[in-house]
């Protein structure tokens, strides 16, 4: 397989995390770099005080997200993504990619997002949701329950997001689009077929 950055991408609550592990069983060269996984790192490191204390921590955390990258990159590694990525990251991900002459595939994960909506909200309660991302204050170890997270998204909050910040249209490289209103009837085998494809 060629050198590849498969970045799934699209709205929140689609199953990105769920497919970046079907892929990862039948692509085992390929290593998963979670823009979310670093940032709770750093949260569970440093804490925060309140959301300008939140957004300093993520922007350190995007700074080491794309150091990782290159040096990934640098090994010759492939990579798996996942995150809702927007134009925010689109420039400095096609920089970084095209200076290792890696190929590129956006798999862009969307849907109703009334569904996407109480899917999100019900991993956001989930106990194995980290906390950070649904607090304005946190520590590590700090005793509070999902429910009563004070940062919990609205609907109207999704729904902004998911409109305004181009979720919905983020594209990179060659670009799979896959409807997962309803996970049933999602043809997984068919991007993977095409992974293959793309990756010769």
């Amino acid at each position: 397989m060629k050198q590849m950055l498969i970045l799934l991408a699209g709205y929140p609550g689609t199953g990105k995390s769920y497919l970046a592990n079907m892929l990862i069983e039948r692509f085992p060269e390929l290593q998963i770099l979670s823009p979310d996984d670093v940032k709770e790192e750093y949260w569970d490191r440093y804490g925060f005080h309140d959301l300008e204390e939140k957004e300093e921590l993520i922007k350190l955390s995007w700074q080491e997200y794309y150091k990782r990258m290159e040096d990934a990159f640098a090994e010759h590694k492939s990579l798996i993504s996942d995150y809702p990525f927007s134009h925010k990251q689109r420039d400095q991900l096609e920089s970084i990619s095209s200076r290792h002459h890696c190929q590129v595939v956006t798999i862009r994960l969307v849907g109703d997002i009334g569904v996407l909506y109480e899917r999100q909200r019900k991993r956001d309660l989930d106990n194995s949701r980290h906390l950070g991302h649904i607090v304005c204050c946190y520590q590590k170890g700090m005793p509070i329950a999902h429910e009563d997270a004070d940062n919990l998204l609205t609907y109207e909050e999704f729904y902004r997001r998911c409109t305004e910040r181009g979720y919905g249209e983020f594209a990179l490289g060659e670009t799979i689009e896959l409807d997962v209103t309803d996970f049933s009837k999602v043809d997984y085998e068919a991007v993977f077929q095409r992974i293959r494809e793309i990756g010769k």
